[in-house]
């Protein structure tokens, strides 16, 4: 898309993004993803975090960072109107190569297992779907 603008996501964005993520990827909203956690995390990932923006508008988000270990790829979304045009890609892509550049090798992205559209999204951008592991989490 020629007026795509992709830059670093600041916490200056986060309303906007948060209402993209009640459209597109709500069922994976928690409290994690409250203001306060998305400015810690931001501000944890320097530069990794990005969104994409179409006429003064942020049309898709890659939330993205690392451990120190492994690179972790969260609420990648694009807005509906805006899909299939090679903008989650887009995203997708620069994410992965700040967090390589960081030095981090693998980049993990958990997919919910009824999201037919992330998981076919996921594998054409190369990513590997693990049969080997369950993941497990604790409040």
């Amino acid at each position: 898309m020629d007026n795509l603008i992709i830059r670093e996501m600041t916490i200056k964005d986060y309303d906007e993004i948060f209402a993209l993520w009640q459209i597109t990827t709500k069922r994976a909203l928690s409290g994690a993803d409250s203001r306060e956690n998305i400015e810690k995390y931001l501000e944890h990932n320097k530069g990794m975090s990005l969104v994409g923006i179409v006429d003064g508008k942020i049309i898709a988000t890659v939330l993205a960072g690392h451990d120190g270990r492994r690179g972790f790829i969260h609420h990648m979304a694009v807005s509906p109107d805006y899909r299939r045009q090679g903008i989650g890609s887009s995203l997708a892509k620069e994410a992965d190569k700040r967090i390589k550049k960081s030095g981090i090798a693998k980049t993990h992205i958990f997919c919910y297992k009824n999201n037919d559209l992330g998981q076919n999204f996921w594998k054409a951008m190369g990513f590997t779907k693990r049969e080997d592991i369950d993941v497990f989490s604790f409040d």
